[in-house]
């Protein structure tokens, strides 16, 4: 009997909701969602390129970046879905399936998310973006024999808010620590 008794206590225990932490503040909503924007414009430049578009590239450029035949575009086309798909998910930081599985998923519905499940992946694409995007800060003097003047001006301000996504996915973070401190 007691047996039975202390499964059952931990399947309550693992198929139990926690109740949700603090929600998140207005401006941490603000903040995740303009991730999900500032990443948009590089992933509409590189849709466009898979299109057959040479945007702002010169006619040798564009075959280094996008080569013919399936592949060039196709990752042009996952590059631009991987990084949204990483923007996007930075709103787990501040809404409800950040801290609840979602209960349609199998298995793992309505559990808990450890914290730490949250703030690893955080601060590990907080590493990753800084080592990829700062150096963009340096794209005015960067050469650029493989684009148009025009296209190297275009293509800087469609990635120079990109520099700003490691810094404010790190807020991010900071603040869901802070949410999650004493669960």
């Amino acid at each position: 009997m007691d047996m039975i008794v202390g499964m059952s206590t931990t399947v309550e225990r693992l198929t139990s909701t926690a109740p949700p932490a603090r929600h998140a503040s207005r401006w941490e909503h603000r903040v995740a969602h303009a991730i999900t924007l500032i990443s948009l414009p590089s992933g509409l430049w590189r849709l466009g390129l898979a299109m057959g578009f040479p945007l702002g590239y010169t006619a040798d450029g564009y075959q280094t970046i996008c080569p013919p035949g399936f592949w060039g575009p196709a990752y042009l086309v996952l590059l631009a879905v991987v990084s949204e798909s990483a923007a996007f998910l930075s709103l787990g930081l501040v809404r409800q399936w950040g801290e609840v599985v979602p209960r349609w998923i199998p298995i793992m519905g309505g559990r808990s998310v450890p914290p730490k499940a949250a703030l690893v992946p955080a601060w590990l694409g907080v590493a990753v973006l800084t080592v990829l995007w700062t150096p963009l800060l340096a794209w005015w003097a960067m050469p650029a024999d493989d684009m148009t003047p025009t296209g190297h001006t275009l293509v800087g301000f469609l990635y120079l808010p990109l520099v700003a996504w490691a810094p404010m996915l790190a807020t991010l973070a900071v603040a869901y620590n802070r949410r999650h401190r004493h669960h």
